[in-house]
């Protein structure tokens, strides 16, 4: 099981899934969110009633040294705290 991917929806204010993220751990599955701009991540891991919470932001920093020619001078790297998880009681 360790290094299987797995699905996690991300769920809105209102309960609603809106899309679906995919990593080998909940954190991983939380930066990309945090990196198409969401900031309240509330990632619910399919076939579980699990729902991870992370605060979540990202910002505008100078590429690596090592970087290719062909990337911009600026980039948006993502960053996220985990809050904590919570068990649904009904899905």
């Amino acid at each position: 099981m360790i290094g299987e991917k797995r699905n996690f929806a991300l769920r809105g204010i209102d309960g609603k899934e809106m899309s679906v993220f995919t990593g080998r751990s909940p954190r991983q599955a939380a930066l990309k969110a945090a990196n198409r701009g969401h900031t309240e991540i509330r990632l619910r891991e399919h076939g579980t009633k699990k729902v991870h919470i992370f605060k979540g932001e990202r910002v505008k920093v100078k590429k690596p040294k090592n970087a290719p020619d062909w990337m911009p001078k600026n980039i948006w790297k993502p960053n996220v705290k985990k809050i904590g998880v919570e068990t649904l009681k009904d899905i």
